[in-house]
């Protein structure tokens, strides 16, 4: 890749580039992740009883499976809206499919705060929750692949890994924003009140959010990086295809890398909150508390794992991740067992000690996985699928286990081996597509010459990133 002291000529406007850039992955996922897990901190504590009321009535333990399972079917449509969403971004551009899946999951999320409970209009009210489950998963699905590749495609190549960790630490930040709204509601008002109206106020927030994010999207809506990546999908006549018939092997590898990863942060989000209150008998404060402790571990891991992804390699920093997670999946339940605040909280913590390294690099190594031409469709429907796999139905899984036998470390058994599945996926990715360039191939010179704005843009953002020349120029094919 040719690089040119003429372009690099100005490190500031760069670095403003890439903060606007990063902001925007960042701030983004968020957003949807709050939404996505104020609804798996309810399922843990409300929904339940408010939404499936004689099933909780006549078998308590039963209606919990079913609030879990209506947590885990929105994952369903996640490919789908992954499909659309590059549909969508081919004809109109990403500034359109962006603001959609932004308000998407908010609308849904700020419309289940208002939904009636089942005592008020039956049967309807399950109905209506999970068809706004079904907006969420599909707004969720949309989302992620192009946060990922906006973060790692416009980073210095020996820093991918780590810019790529931004739009991964959106989820653990999600998730200590859900977690100390329901707390702070929790333990300011009485259960009673909680049940009755508290818990809504978490989703109609939601509102407030989508708006700030907006603002700070359209920031990097505007950005010569982002132009160029809008030009890209343009181009792109039919990856999806494409992606199908020639790189299935690797949308199913991307799948079984994030499984296990999926399946163990949905314990950490919901499911040890509601084992903690429901099956120990621990306060619902400290089983958030305990929570949210393990969501600023999964935080500063996931960083340091996108950090060290770029210094010791991608694939080995996953290996180590779910190393730890093979081996500490079952030792992790008798403290958790022991029903004690302290100990519960290490439990979370020493876990997250394996998502980080587990998922910091994950958008930049699926981002290497995939040539340029079918990347976008090839990082969300690995990504869609893997949490098909892994977090869809995690916590309901998880509750049936211990339904069936009573036994929390029967349910580390499960995350055990569905780590060692994801172990072996990521140590089947050839070491060598680490570092291997990721300018775009589809930018075809014949292309440029027929659209000369188009032309323009790619050279605008080449001068952003301190490049110079056409794409060819730049680097060859993978």
């Amino acid at each position: 890749m040719a690089h040119h002291d003429a372009a690099v000529a100005s490190p500031r406007g760069r670095t403003r580039e890439e903060r606007k850039v990063l902001a925007g992955t960042l701030v983004g996922t968020t957003i949807e992740w709050y939404d996505f897990f104020i609804y798996a901190q309810a399922a843990a504590f409300v929904l339940a009883p408010l939404f499936f009321g004689p099933l909780s009535a006549d078998n308590p333990g039963l209606a919990q499976v079913v609030a879990w399972a209506s947590l885990g079917i929105s994952f369903l449509f996640r490919p789908l809206g992954a499909v659309i969403a590059g549909h969508l971004g081919d004809k109109h551009g990403r500034k359109l499919v962006l603001v959609l899946t932004l308000v998407g999951m908010g609308a849904a999320t700020a419309l289940i705060g208002m939904l009636p409970t089942y005592a008020v209009i039956g049967v309807w009210a399950p109905i209506l929750l999970i068809l706004l489950r079904v907006i969420q998963g599909f707004s969720a699905g949309g989302e992620w692949g192009g946060a990922a590749l906006m973060s790692v495609e416009h980073a210095p190549r020996n820093k991918r890994s780590y810019f790529g960790s931004y739009p991964q630490i959106g989820v653990p930040i999600g998730m200590l924003l859900a977690t100390l709204f329901m707390w702070a509601l929790t333990s300011s008002m009485s259960e009673e009140a909680f049940l009755a109206w508290g818990w809504r106020i978490p989703f109609l927030s939601s509102v407030v959010l989508i708006l700030v994010g907006y603002l700070i999207r359209r920031a990097v809506d505007e950005s010569p990086v982002f132009k160029e990546m809008q030009l890209r999908r343009k181009e792109s006549a039919a990856p999806l295809g494409v992606l199908l018939k020639s790189h299935k092997k690797n949308v199913i590898l991307a799948a079984l890398i994030f499984a296990a990863n999926n399946a163990a942060g949905y314990l950490v989000i919901a499911f040890f909150a509601s084992y903690g209150t429901n099956h120990l008998g621990m306060s619902r404060d400290a089983t958030l508390i305990a929570s949210f402790i393990g969501g600023l571990g999964w935080l500063a891991f996931t960083m340091y794992g996108g950090y060290i992804g770029d210094k010791i390699g991608k694939i080995r920093t996953f290996q180590i991740g779910y190393g730890i997670i093979i081996l500490w999946a079952v030792p992790m339940w008798f403290l958790l067992d022991t029903a004690s605040l302290p100990l519960f909280a290490l439990a979370i913590v020493i876990l997250t000690v394996g998502l980080g390294p587990s998922y910091g690099p994950q958008s930049a190594l699926y981002a290497e996985m995939f040539p340029a031409n079918v990347r976008y469709s090839g990082v969300s429907i690995g990504y869609a699928f893997g949490s098909i796999i892994g977090g869809a139905f995690a916590p309901m899984i998880a509750q049936l286990l211990l339904n069936q036998t009573g036994a929390g470390w029967t349910i580390g058994v499960y995350i055990a081996a569905l780590a060692i599945v994801s172990f072996i996926a990521v140590s089947m990715v050839p070491k060598s597509i680490e570092g291997s360039d990721l300018h775009v191939e589809e930018v075809h010179e014949q292309y440029l010459a027929e659209h000369p704005e188009d032309a323009a843009i790619v050279q605008q953002a080449a001068r952003a990133h301190g490049e110079t020349g056409t794409p060819t120029d730049r680097g060859g094919r993978h």
